[in-house]
């Protein structure tokens, strides 16, 4: 008898949102949030991969920096309808809003709303660049002007920027709010663990999958910082004039613009390591991304984990228990189903 050819695996994707989970598949992204009365409430976006508009935006090296854009911005929107979803009744019934929401429901509404998001958008990447950009050169600067030339620039710079990462994270995971959220992330990976391990998905099977995994959005960042210090060792070696001038905006700026090339090189590595899982040494440089993940997944209980595995039926077009939204007649067919996520959509 001939061997059957072994059924490929759908490759899928989330993110963990405020009492719910998203994740994205054939069928699209499905948003599953645990309501206040106990239900889950699922509802299944139809969105398409900037590939599906461009396929230029889907080859290599280029779809790293593409994928992380759109998928922040998705997340990004996910996430707010979430955090809307988690706080609704909150107000008690004697409780109203203050004249200043007031005013802005009167006079903008949706719109005010929609650039508040962006200006929080604009403000968070801000705070990132200038937190892990900008920081790590003004200490290095710092350093020198105490112990004199030291040398070692882009050793030195990277890892203060390890430092920053880390501690930027644990500090926020001792939030109560976020912890949960974190909870939600622990279970999102042990959901796609067990789709990818091929057993059935139920509360059990998922309960029992690790909740580190390669593809994460974690990773991902741990693996761009890493790779910063290879990189600006080897262009402070070829572009000494510009990588280590003494204006400092232009060393910036430098750091900038390579920005999108560590990105793409991130994104191919995490794609790679997804998929060669059992190869020693894509495991020792996938360990620092996946021990941080230590720090932002916690183990989920199964009311949780519920979520995770409904979120994940539905963007598989697996039965359960929610029902499905209206069909859009903008729904793409299947050669324009999603593609493969970035890793940012922790």
């Amino acid at each position: 008898m001939p061997k059957q050819p072994k059924e490929k695996t759908v490759t899928v994707g989330g993110e963990a949102l405020m009492e719910g989970i998203m994740m994205r598949g054939p069928e699209g992204a499905a948003v599953s949030l645990r309501c206040a009365d106990g239900t889950i409430e699922t509802k299944l976006k139809q969105v398409k991969s900037p590939a599906d508009h461009c396929k230029i935006l889907g080859w290599p090296l280029i779809r790293g920096p593409v994928n992380l854009v759109y998928s922040m911005a998705f997340g990004y929107k996910c996430m707010m309808e979430s955090a809307e979803k988690a706080t609704e009744g909150m107000l008690d019934e004697g409780e109203s809003q203050s004249k200043i929401d007031k005013w802005i429901d009167a006079h903008f509404g949706p719109k005010m709303m929609a650039v508040i998001s962006a200006i929080g958008i604009v403000l968070g990447v801000a705070l990132a660049l200038g937190l892990f950009v900008l920081l790590p050169t003004l200490a290095y600067d710092g350093i020198v002007r105490l112990a004199g030339p030291i040398g070692w620039r882009a050793v030195i710079e990277g890892a203060i920027r390890v430092i920053l990462f880390v501690a930027y994270m644990f500090v926020v995971s001792l939030q109560k709010d976020i912890r949960r959220v974190f909870m939600y992330h622990g279970a999102e990976h042990k959901a796609i663990y067990c789709h990818e391990a091929g057993l059935p998905l139920t509360v059990e099977n998922v309960r029992a999958q690790s909740r580190l995994h390669p593809r994460c959005g974690t990773s991902f960042l741990f693996v761009v910082i890493l790779l910063s210090i290879l990189v600006s060792a080897i262009l402070s070696a070829l572009f000494p004039a510009l990588w280590l001038s003494e204006i400092i905006w232009l060393r910036v700026g430098a750091r900038f613009l390579v920005l999108p090339l560590l990105m793409a090189l991130g994104y191919e590595f995490i794609r790679f390591a997804g998929k060669h899982l059992r190869n020693p040494l894509v495991r020792a440089l996938s360990f620092p991304g996946l021990s941080m993940q230590r720090i932002t997944t916690k183990e989920p209980d199964d009311k949780i984990i519920e979520v995770g595995v409904v979120a994940l039926k539905a963007a598989l077009g697996l039965p359960y228990e929610e029902e499905k939204e209206p069909e859009d007649d903008n729904k793409p067919s299947d050669e324009n189903s999603p593609g493969e996520p970035a890793p940012s959509e922790d």
